[in-house]
């Protein structure tokens, strides 16, 4: 008979095995991505913060990544969402630390240099176009800031599982998870991103969701940055926020 070994961590369905919990492993996958920021409407924004958080600045952070080389791939900002386009990901991400990601059909960035387009779409119904236009390349005291930033990124989720035939949770706490970048190298330029609201007949699991972030003011695009390198995940080291 199936037994749960109590060194292993398991996602869904859990009686084909997990693996043994270590820790200390840190993942690795090579990153494309193209990031851009805009201030928005301080009193719309904190309808999405959960009780006990402050919100610190009115700014929503867009991300766009292309991840290769993933090497385990084998079988502290507050994340709103995250799209991805691979279940795997999805899972393990949703489940082990609370990141709230779902489903959705990202293109791969179509390049007509200095140009960059790329959008996210479900089932044929296109919500979010991202543009970023390369100026120059960012060396020297630029390069080394960024490089600071993106070293260490603590992003929280919220790890929430409803209750079977009742309403409230089963399970809801918030989860801390570590990762960070090592950037390569950065180019700065111009970032342009349009919201495209849905119908529940587009969309009918996600359209309030994009609707939500579509009702929220762009005012102000910050600094866009498009940057190589490599990003580690630190999914063992989370931990619950009491």
């Amino acid at each position: 008979m199936f037994q749960i070994q109590d060194d292993c961590t398991y996602l869904m369905p859990v009686h084909f095995g997990g693996g043994r919990f270590d820790p200390d492993r840190v993942v690795s996958q090579r990153t494309t991505t193209i990031a851009m920021s805009y201030e928005t409407d301080k009193n719309l924004l904190e309808q999405y913060i959960p009780e006990g958080f402050e919100l610190i600045s009115p700014e929503i952070q867009v991300i766009y990544s292309k991840f290769t080389e993933i090497d385990w791939m084998q079988g502290g900002s507050y994340t709103l969402v995250v799209w991805e386009n691979k279940t795997a990901p999805i899972l393990g991400g949703r489940e082990q630390t609370g990141i709230p990601k779902i489903y959705a059909d990202i293109e791969d960035p179509h390049i007509l240099k200095p140009r960059y387009l790329t959008n996210a779409s479900y089932e044929g119904s296109t919500f979010l176009n991202l543009e970023f236009e390369a100026e120059e390349e960012i060396t020297g005291a630029g390069l080394e800031e960024i490089r600071s930033r993106f070293s260490s990124v603590n992003t929280i989720g919220w790890r929430y599982i409803p209750k079977v035939g009742a309403p409230g949770a089963e399970l809801s706490q918030f989860v801390l998870y570590p990762q960070g970048m090592k950037v390569e190298r950065a180019v700065a330029g111009k970032g342009n991103l349009k919201w495209t609201t849905l119908s529940p007949m587009q969309n009918p699991v996600q359209y309030y969701i994009v609707n939500s972030l579509a009702a929220l003011p762009v005012e102000k695009i910050g600094q866009s940055v498009m940057f190589e390198g490599q990003t580690f995940l630190h999914a063992m080291g989370a931990r619950v926020i009491e």
